[in-house]
């Protein structure tokens, strides 16, 4: 019989997550990460709109900012220029909301160009989206690893984007080609362009209307080819967001849902262990629970938890459940051997993070210190020592648990 006072003490779930050295004063990541930057981003956005709506409802906007000696601006350009960057910027924050690096590339082009606006005209009502910009642009670029996406698109989804775009190619060229069989003057190449939008939209406000039987047919083609691009390019883009939506109503979480996840805890596998673990952590940090099991995960998403359903094992799930932005990693689904493979996927995704192990049994502890575990709770372990200690010192169990902890601490 091996006394338990000559074995080493098990650190308790705080020492493993909450060690003193490693707390700071203020966590500033949380101010400064990526999730601040996509929401200066739309602030940034509705800031614009904003003061493009005070632009237009001028007749003649002032000009009185430091650049307007050096830029001649169109007066339409400003009156409109700011609602226009807001609908540029609303589809750029969609995309950084997903982590793509596209939308990242287009922001960093986008907002000192939309500085332009303020710095030309430089009104009173100017100012907020002049001090948005200030904040948001060096924040932007001190996130630059935040947004690492590709925009990874379908076959189906690139032969419809390319129809659209060769639709939209056919029909400018055609109708300029065929300008002077319209009403009205020749079509310039921006009336060709007008023209193939309305007539693709079906809108046909009836200003430029073919007048022979060539450039009728030519009409009648751009509708039947646009129409049929753009429904399949709906049916192919929206498919699958509303994939998505059905997924996460049955408890699955994918990948997209998960992109703004930092600093939080991955929790590698379900069962006992972790039952009590998320209890003990859902107040205190942002968790997400990867397992397969779609019960469990059913379950788990109806208990307001993020989870992703996902072999643990599996390094592409990891990626997913963006390991290398966490805070630490959990390990314990009951099973040592499949948590052992779990900790070797960690390790090879990020070598840095901290990863905290459930042994079911103690003699598989040296086994995930050797994977790369950097904390092991032998959960049996410890209930034995803290039971012990209760009956014998007569102590409360919070009580034992302090002294646990200040034991494992000083080993």
């Amino acid at each position: 019989m091996v006394d338990a006072s000559d074995e080493p003490t098990e650190p308790a779930l705080e020492e493993v997550f909450y060690p003193a050295d490693r707390i700071p004063f203020v966590e500033w990541s949380a101010f400064t990460g990526g999730k601040s930057t996509v929401l200066l981003v739309g602030a940034v956005t509705i800031l614009s709109f904003l003061t493009g709506l005070s632009h237009l409802s001028q007749s003649a906007p002032p000009m009185d900012g430091p650049l307007a000696a050096f830029l001649s601006l169109p007066p339409g350009a400003v009156q409109f220029g700011g609602v226009l960057f807001a609908f540029a910027l609303g589809l750029v924050t969609v995309g950084l909301q997903q982590r793509k690096e596209i939308a990242y590339r287009a922001a960093l082009l986008l907002l000192p160009a939309l500085a332009v606006l303020p710095l030309t005209t430089l009104q009173t009502t100017d100012a907020p989206l002049l001090f948005g910009l200030l904040v948001t642009y060096p924040l932007l670029v001190r996130n630059r690893a935040q947004f690492d996406q590709s925009v990874d698109l379908s076959p189906l989804q690139i032969a419809s984007l390319s129809a659209i775009g060769g639709v939209g190619l056919y029909g400018t060229v055609g109708a300029y080609a065929l300008r002077s069989e319209f009403t009205g003057d020749p079509l310039s190449w921006s009336d060709a362009v007008y023209f193939v939008i309305v007539t693709i939209a079906t809108v046909g406000y009836g200003d430029f209307t073919p007048t022979t039987a060539r450039a009728r047919w030519f009409a009648l083609s751009i509708i039947l080819f646009g129409t049929g691009a753009f429904t399949v390019a709906v049916g192919a883009l929206v498919g699958p967001v509303i994939e998505s939506r059905m997924a996460t109503a049955f408890g699955i979480m994918t990948a997209s849902d998960l992109t703004l996840l930092e600093d939080h805890v991955v929790v590698l596998g379900h069962g006992d262990t972790t039952d009590s673990l998320l209890e003990e952590l859902d107040d205190e940090t942002e968790l997400i629970v990867v397992t397969d099991d779609a019960e469990a995960a059913s379950a788990l998403d109806d208990a307001g938890l993020n989870v992703l359903t996902g072999d643990p094992t599996d390094e592409a799930v990891l990626r997913d459940a963006r390991v290398g932005t966490a805070q630490g990693v959990v390990v314990g689904s009951d099973d040592d051997a499949r948590d052992v493979l779990a900790v070797l996927a960690v390790r090879a995704i990020d070598p840095d993070v901290r990863v905290a192990a459930a042994a079911t049994e103690a003699k598989h502890v040296d086994k995930f210190h050797a994977v790369g575990a950097d904390e092991v709770v032998n959960p049996r372990s410890i209930g034995g020592t803290l039971l012990g200690r209760s009956v014998l010192d007569g102590a409360a169990p919070d009580a034992t648990l302090s002294d646990l902890d200040d034991a494992g601490s000083e080993e």
